[in-house]
């Protein structure tokens, strides 16, 4: 992978046209911050084919190994309120699944409605497309296992108004070794799809979807256009969720989105409830039983 492989697969009007690659780097998102102190343009896309000082969610480390993923950051200069800018990392989750569906079904014909079971403790729990979903808000599941991280960081000027927002994206594209740790939850496409690509085609097909899909949130800077879309995704849907509440824990039914994003859920008195933020685990995914 290198500027001219990635460049000659892009076909945006402006996501990704100023492209700043390196072989090397420790933080994709720090250096689209610091290119977005300079002046860089709107749709600036850094892309590394290495990164070891990447931030996942919660301040987690996200390193991202050499050849086999994607680490990239893509400014953006939004006129929405900011009070509204949490959205866009809910539109670039989805983005990433259609930019992933896009790449397979491009490379291969490959029968994207498959189920895999998913069996824990001698149980099945549930079965997962083979398709890429959304666990809400952000994390892209395929065959129950994650391979996407997103980070979304706005950067505000002195006199309180938007200057950039950065968000970064590291998609596990043909890595198929990962650490104890983590490898009962992480997967790649590779790994749970079996079809190998080039990470070329994944960044390209996903800077398509996010153009299309940003220019849909410009409207009204909200997700009244996308709201379906995103649903059609969600594997939290009608499926009972934990919610980790910090005032505690309990179970409900997630049934979608609002237009701003939160997460509609009801409990077992049919009350239903508005989540913005935190942690929602679904049953049968990341070893919640």
């Amino acid at each position: 992978m290198n500027k001219g492989s990635i460049a000659e697969q892009l076909h945006t009007t402006w996501a990704g046209h100023n492209l700043i690659y390196k072989e090397e780097t420790g933080s994709t998102n720090d250096d689209a911050r610091e290119l977005g102190e300079q002046g860089a343009p709107h749709g600036t896309l850094v892309v590394a084919d290495r990164q070891i000082k990447g931030r996942g969610s919660r301040g987690r480390s996200w390193e991202t190994p050499q050849d086999g993923n994607i680490a990239m950051s893509l400014l953006i200069r939004p006129s929405a309120p900011p009070d509204r800018i949490s959205m866009l990392t809910l539109i670039t989750g989805m983005s990433v699944a259609e930019g992933i569906e896009d790449a397979l079904i491009e490379a291969r014909d490959i029968d994207l409605s498959k189920s895999t079971e998913v069996n824990i403790q001698g149980e099945i729990i549930a079965e997962y497309k083979s398709f890429p979903q959304i666990k809400w808000p952000n994390d892209i599941v395929i065959a129950g296992k994650k391979i996407c991280g997103i980070l979304t960081e706005l950067h505000m000027n002195s006199d309180n108004t938007i200057r950039d927002v950065v968000i970064g994206v590291g998609i596990n594209v043909n890595m198929m070794d990962f650490p104890d740790e983590i490898k009962e939850i992480a997967g790649s496409i590779r790994s749970t799809t079996g079809v190998e690509l080039s990470r070329e085609s994944v960044i390209a097909c996903t800077m398509r979807r996010f153009e299309e899909n940003y220019t849909k949130y410009c409207v009204s800077y909200d997700l009244s256009l996308l709201q379906e879309q995103y649903e059609a995704r969600l594997i939290n849907r009608h499926k009972l969720v934990k919610v980790l509440d910090p005032k505690g824990e309990y179970e409900a039914i997630a049934h979608g989105i609002t237009e701003l994003g939160a997460l509609v859920v009801s409990d077992e008195d049919g009350d239903e409830y508005e989540i913005n933020a935190g942690e929602v685990s679904v049953r049968g995914l990341y070893g919640y039983t």
